[in-house]
């Protein structure tokens, strides 16, 4: 099983997309309390979706070099309580759609996906198929608040079903 720390961004998008079923098999998802309220502001309804395995938890205190490397990446609090907690649980994934904030994460050891990312993972899991993930990203431009070039996004549909389509899927 998987196990994860959420900043609020793939929580939002996914919910958007009416996808938080590529989440369910993480068994533990933690939430620190900054993102709890920022999802709670903008998609209360991804809190209480059935069958996430969502905790909401204090982050512990700030280290020095974690403030340093925040301010070098503008991060955000949600942000840097996420890394944070990654600092107690470096085996834990962190999810989250701000460049900023995978860049951190990789700078710190830590392996981090995001909205994107979770869905292609759901077809690799067997959670979906690649034709009900093609449609969710398909829909992101439309249904999503998720910040991506339409160029991008069309670019990273075309490999995707070039990819599937040769392994027979």
């Amino acid at each position: 099983m998987s196990k994860a720390v959420l900043d609020a961004g793939p929580l939002i998008h996914l919910a958007e997309l009416k996808a938080l079923d590529v989440l369910y098999d993480f068994d533990t998802l933690l939430l620190p309390e900054t993102v709890w309220k920022e999802v709670a502001k903008y998609q209360r309804s991804a809190l209480r979706y059935q069958n996430l395995k969502l905790s909401r938890v204090q982050a512990p205190s700030i280290s020095m070099d974690l403030i340093i490397l925040a301010q070098a990446f503008s991060l955000d609090q949600g942000e840097i309580e996420a890394l944070a907690i990654l600092e107690l649980y470096p085996g834990f994934l962190f999810l989250t759609d701000d460049a900023a904030a995978r860049l951190a994460a990789e700078q710190r050891g830590y392996s981090s996906h995001g909205t994107i990312g979770l869905l292609i993972r759901s077809v690799r899991v067997g959670r979906r198929t690649p034709n009900s993930v093609l449609k969710s990203l398909k829909r992101i431009q439309k249904y999503s608040t998720l910040h991506i070039r339409p160029a991008l996004m069309n670019e990273i549909i075309n490999q995707l079903e070039k990819e599937w389509t040769r392994a027979g899927n």
